[in-house]
C-alpha cells in the first residue's frame, strides 16, 4: 500500500524568526527579567528587517516567552518547562496582509472607479461619516472600515475579488494581527486612516482612477506603517 506524503508546512517568516530569538535566548542565557539587545541591533543580528522582528516578538509576546514593555524594551518572561520548540502559527504576516491588499485593492478601486454612481457615492459618504462618529465618541470604527472596503470591492463587479478582500480584512482577527491592533491602534490613527478614506472618495467623485488608485495604495500603506511601523 503506498504511503501517503505528509503535509509540507509552511513557516512564515515571523515564525522562524521567533524560533531564532527563543534559541538565542537558551544558548545565550539570558535569565528571566533580563532586558533584550536594542531591536535596531537585534534585527542586524539576526539579518531581517525591523517589522518582521516586530512580529516575531509579538508572537514570542503571545507565548509568553518575553514581555514587551512599551518605552522600555523587551524583556525575558518566566522560562516555560519544557519550552516550545517551534513557535505556533499565530496568522498571517499583517506586513505582508497590508501587501497583498495595496496589490488587489489598488486595482479594485480603478474598476470600481468606472462602475461608481450617485447612489454608490452617497453609501460611501455614509460610512465614512459613520466611521467618523465612531471615532469621536472614542470607539474602534472598525465595522465601518471594514464596510468601506467591502463595498469598494463589491463595486468592482468581481465577486472573487471582493471574497479576496473580506478573507484579507478578517485576518485582523488573528491573534497575532489582534495583539498589535492592540497594542498600537488608537484614536489618532483611526482619524489618519478616516482622512485617507476621505481622499479615496474624493478620487471616486472626481471619476480619476489613477487618482483614486494612488490614494489607496497610499491609505494601505500608510495603515501598514502605523500597525507594524518603519524599518
Amino acid at each position: 500500500m503506498p504511503v501517503s506524503p505528509r503535509p509540507v508546512e509552511s513557516r512564515r517568516l515571523y515564525q522562524q524568526v521567533a524560533d531564532e530569538i527563543r534559541e538565542m535566548i537558551q544558548r545565550g542565557g539570558f535569565e528571566v527579567g533580563t532586558r533584550l539587545p536594542p531591536e535596531r541591533d537585534l534585527a542586524q543580528q539576526l539579518g531581517v528587517s525591523r517589522p518582521s522582528l516586530r512580529e516575531a516578538l509579538i508572537a514570542l509576546d503571545i507565548e509568553g516567552s518575553v514581555e514587551i514593555r512599551g518605552g522600555s524594551g523587551v524583556y525575558v518572561n518566566t522560562v516555560q518547562e519544557p519550552p516550545p520548540r517551534r513557535t505556533a502559527a499565530l496568522g498571517e504576516s499583517p506586513t505582508e496582509l497590508m501587501q497583498a491588499r495595496s496589490a488587489i485593492e489598488g486595482e479594485i478601486v480603478v474598476l470600481a472607479c468606472a462602475r461608481i454612481d450617485a447612489a454608490a457615492l452617497a453609501r460611501l459618504r455614509d460610512i465614512v461619516e459613520g466611521m467618523r462618529e465612531e471615532i469621536t465618541r472614542r470607539r474602534s470604527p472598525l465595522e465601518f472600515d471594514r464596510r468601506f472596503h467591502l463595498m469598494l470591492a463589491e463595486l468592482a463587479g468581481n465577486s472573487v475579488m471582493a471574497r479576496l478582500v473580506g478573507d484579507l480584512f478578517d485576518e485582523r482577527n488573528s491573534p497575532l494581527s489582534a495583539k498589535i491592533s492592540s497594542r498600537y491602534e488608537s484614536t489618532r490613527t483611526w482619524a489618519a486612516a478616516l482622512k485617507e478614506h476621505e481622499a479615496i472618495v474624493h478620487a471616486l467623485a472626481a471619476r480619476d482612477p489613477l487618482s483614486a488608485q494612488a490614494a489607496m495604495r497610499s491609505h494601505l500603506k500608510a495603515s501598514e506603517l502605523r500597525w507594524v511601523g518603519r524599518d
